[in-house]
């Protein structure tokens, strides 16, 4: 696999089958690819202009091995942004009370 694999968080991939005579090169084995056979593309994340052309075996055992997470898997990673209410609730700084904290105190 290319050296900057390590770097992409996620990948987009889709199954592919070329009628051109051409051969690829799988980034994920290092072996040749025929386009006439049925086999992926894969792109970081979703970079169309990065993609590769990868045996579906190559790709099932990436994915299982779990080396090739899609960006809804590395979304499910990631930690998850305040609710809109706990923003407002923070920006107001309304306290246990359920009212304004308006930060004088009582006097």
């Amino acid at each position: 696999m290319a050296p900057d694999r390590r770097h992409v968080r996620w990948w987009a991939m889709r199954p592919a089958q070329n009628r051109k005579p051409a051969t690829y090169r799988c980034p994920l084995c290092g072996n040749r690819l025929p386009a006439l056979s049925e086999h992926f593309l894969i792109a970081p994340e979703g970079d169309g202009s990065r993609r590769r052309h990868a045996h579906t075996e190559c790709v099932l055992a990436a994915r299982k091995a779990g080396r090739l997470p899609t960006e809804d898997e590395w979304r499910r990673t990631q930690p998850r942004q305040p609710s809109l209410w706990q923003r407002l609730r923070n920006g107001l700084k309304i306290g246990r009370s359920g009212h304004r904290d308006s930060g004088k105190g009582i006097r």
